[in-house]
């Protein structure tokens, strides 16, 4: 089972969604958290499953949902994240849950941020997308498309089933060292929603901020990776996370 759930009802027509899961470099993690300190957006909600770990967050000495969503009314922007690996045994429900939270809400459009593994590291961002329009625009940015490749996780059910169902939606892809933590990173797939959505956003405590995000992440990923091997030693069962890799 699992259910998006907010606090209270909201009005979310015409927002876009940005989907930071954990994947390859951080990058989603990083700079949803980023976003959501800098804009001051709002925790309006979280991801219900039992298949995700029995771990809460704490920030800023409130407990709070280890996959959670918040809201900014301003620029019209919402974000779901989450500060631990999605289990793969739950990537297709929480993908077809996410869309169906689209479809409900009336969202816009929604954009995944992730990394994949290059062996060097470009300042602008990559793209796959399923509309001409938002292809369009990127390419005007100088953002390039990804024409060859393989996307894994829940941005590739999003991005397939978006497809199907004519929601605009767009893999941004920041080519990542794997084996370096960067807020790098982070700051290219910022710069990148600049460019394709308008979002202001100061980056100057961007290096410092991320640093904690991903000390902070790495600690939650380890207790959730933990608290799953002794779930699982306990019930006889076997891995099933698979990778976390998103492209």
């Amino acid at each position: 089972m699992i259910a998006i759930k907010l606090f209270k009802e909201q009005n979310l027509k015409g927002y876009t969604l940005i989907e930071g899961f954990p994947g390859i470099g951080l990058v989603g993690p990083m700079a949803a958290s980023y976003m959501i300190e800098k804009l001051g957006m709002d925790y309006i909600g979280y991801v219900a499953s039992d298949f995700f770990p029995p771990i809460a967050a704490v920030h800023e000495g409130t407990p709070m949902h280890t996959a959670r969503i918040s809201k900014d009314a301003k620029n019209k922007l919402g974000i779901i994240f989450s500060e631990f690996t999605i289990p793969t045994n739950a990537v297709y429900q929480l993908g077809d849950e996410t869309i169906s939270f689209i479809r409900k809400y009336g969202l816009q459009r929604v954009i995944s941020i992730g990394g994949m593994p290059s062996s060097k590291q470009d300042e602008v961002p990559y793209v796959i997308t399923s509309d001409p329009a938002l292809l369009k625009k990127a390419s005007a940015q100088g953002i390039k498309q990804i024409k060859e490749g393989v996307i894994a996780g829940v941005s590739a059910v999003l991005l397939t089933s978006a497809v199907e169902l004519g929601i605009p939606t767009m893999n941004l892809l920041v080519q990542v060292n794997p084996e370096i933590m960067n807020p790098k990173y982070a700051e290219t797939a910022i710069q990148g929603l600049h460019k394709l959505i308008g979002l202001e956003i100061d980056l100057s405590e961007l290096q410092k901020e991320t640093k904690e995000v991903e000390a902070k992440v790495r600690e939650l990923l380890k207790k959730a990776k933990d608290s799953k091997e002794r779930y699982q030693k306990q019930a006889g069962e076997t891995d099933s996370s698979g990778p976390s890799m998103y492209a």
